[in-house]
């Protein structure tokens, strides 16, 4: 999901960003170009533009939390440390102050030359006092070192707390600004979804949108068909919508998720209406298609040849479907009804779903 390094700037830069972006018209000039097929291109690269701005900042944000929660926890821990330091130093006072009372206990107020020329024995009155001073100076030292170790650790308890609340409020503006593209976003997509149920109910696709792609240099031979997801319904199973088992693989991601070509080969069907909706068929070598269905728009067009990993369209909820996903299919023929399994397809070719 990309680096994990962290970017200082990322807030202001993708704020600035983000203002641009809400300010930016969402249709593009040409000559005699098709109004329509320009404002979707507009708004599928708005979509494009804001799902890849709030991974980005989702990234930002769940590593600025894991780094918030290290850092306080950093903090409490030198928090116990101090207060068991003070604990420790409580404990030397109280020793300091049981030798003292022994101390007076043993010659009361009478000063020290007195009391060794009243002593039944001298020296043994000096060897006790000696161990006394030695007690004596060896608890002032303890507590001078515990003293010294309180303002260590004060100190670093005190950087610890203050970097925590910085992270704290960092966090807090990223996560303003998370939610400000995702409601942005949220709504780009049910726009975009809007004007393909409108094409679907049409029967007539509006036409093949341009985004930009990913570099296909850096694409291996094969790949899934979306980037990121969760495995939803698979192939074969069954259930109330499917008489005869499920025949495809489904993805479950949101409207707008760029849907990549999973393999190189040549578009030979983009159609809507139906139970697919919007929907690709591409031939592979070797006589196998791949389809993807309820899509919300198309970036390619029938005829074209593509490369692995190619952006060819954009998830949405066409047609005969219960939410935003992928279907997904691997077939021996362009029809339905020749399926094979997409996810053991995709392993022989060193994809693992």
């Amino acid at each position: 999901m990309g680096s994990r390094r962290r970017h200082p700037l990322v807030v202001p830069v993708l704020l600035c960003a983000f203002v641009v972006l809400v300010a930016r018209p969402t249709t593009a000039s040409g000559e005699g170009a098709d109004p329509d097929s320009v404002t979707d291109s507009g708004l599928s690269t708005e979509v494009t533009r804001l799902y890849a701005d709030a991974a980005v900042v989702t990234r930002q944000y769940e590593a600025g939390r894991r780094e918030a929660e290290a850092e306080g926890a950093k903090a409490r821990r030198y928090e116990e440390l101090l207060t068991r330091e003070r604990r420790d130093i409580a404990v030397l006072h109280e020793d300091l102050g049981r030798i003292a009372r022994g101390q007076y206990r043993s010659g009361g107020d009478l000063p020290f030359t007195a009391q060794i020329l009243l002593a039944d024995d001298p020296e043994e009155l000096m060897r006790g006092q000696r161990a006394v001073w030695q007690a004596d100076l060896a608890l002032n030292n303890a507590i001078d070192k515990s003293r010294r170790a309180e303002a260590r650790l004060a100190a670093d308890e005190a950087k610890a707390a203050a970097h925590w609340r910085k992270l704290e409020r960092r966090n807090a503006e990223i996560a303003k600004l998370k939610r400000m593209i995702e409601e942005k976003l949220e709504e780009a997509r049910w726009t975009l979804q809007g004007r393909a149920d409108d094409s679907v109910a049409a029967g007539s696709c509006r036409g093949a949108v341009r985004l930009d792609q990913p570099d296909p240099g850096t694409m291996p031979e094969y790949v899934t068909p979306v980037e990121t997801y969760e495995l939803s319904a698979s192939f074969g199973s069954g259930g109330d919508r499917w008489a005869n088992g499920h025949t495809g693989q489904d993805f479950a991601v949101p409207i707008g998720t760029p849907v990549r070509a999973v393999g190189a080969g040549k578009v030979v069907s983009v159609s809507c209406g139906g139970a697919f909706g919007i929907e690709i068929v591409i031939e592979h070598a070797g006589g196998y298609y791949s389809q993807y269905a309820h899509l919300a728009t198309v970036t390619v067009d029938q005829g074209q040849r593509v490369t692995p990993g190619q952006w060819i369209g954009q998830t949405g909820t066409t047609g005969n479907s219960t939410g935003p996903h992928l279907h997904f299919e691997v077939r021996v023929t362009p029809e339905l009804g020749s399926g094979v399994d997409p996810a053991a397809w995709l392993s022989a070719r060193g994809v693992q779903l």
